[in-house]
């Protein structure tokens, strides 16, 4: 399997994004000598902060731009949700626990980002009431499509989640989905609903 290709300025875009983000701030005071380290980091509460690459390669098949609406489920430290705004996304995290939720919103505000991460209800996955979405960008394997997520995004409209351990992107287009998978193999926390 080949490593999906991207748009020309995306892996730039992204890289810069990420430095206006430092991972330190997102992690908890007790991990964060662990920030430069190319792993996950556990945040508690059963939920991890991404290692960098994965994260780097996940925004860059999302390819999130200016005026995206986006998605960030499983938002946990808002990390993620504070580069897809430095991306110029409109970017809204959805998270199921209360604890991450008000954690990552204080990383948020200390950021200085106006995205924010907001509780998500048990049993529902995203944030259907506000769809569609034109980004989904997923951090936790539902080990299967997450169709009410796919549901979720507008025509044109695209998520990378991780589905079984493989790098998934689907694209809609007039009604119809378009999946792809990136190569090689990850390990994310279970997508809880």
């Amino acid at each position: 399997m080949n490593e999906l290709p991207v748009a020309p300025d995306a892996v730039e875009r992204v890289r810069a994004a990420m430095r206006t983000a430092e991972r330190r701030a997102f992690l908890p005071p007790s991990v964060r000598q662990l920030a430069d380290v190319d792993r996950p980091i556990g945040i508690g509460w059963d939920a991890t902060n991404s290692q960098p690459s994965t994260v780097a390669r996940m925004l860059e098949l999302l390819d999130a731009r200016p005026g995206h609406r986006t998605l960030d489920v499983g938002a946990g430290s808002g990390w993620t949700t504070a580069i897809l705004a430095a991306l110029g996304a409109e970017t809204t995290g959805v998270e199921l626990v209360p604890q991450l939720v008000e954690q990552g919103n204080a990383n948020l505000t200390a950021h200085g980002t106006g995205a924010r991460i907001r509780q998500a209800t048990p049993g529902i996955l995203g944030l259907p009431d506000d769809e569609p979405w034109d980004r989904i960008l997923v951090s936790a394997d539902f080990g299967r499509m997450p169709d009410a997520l796919v549901a979720q995004l507008a025509d044109g409209g695209r998520m990378v989640a991780p589905i079984a351990g493989r790098m998934t992107v689907v694209d809609l287009s007039a009604g119809r989905t378009r999946i792809r998978h990136d190569s090689g193999r990850y390990a994310f926390v279970p997508l809880r609903s």
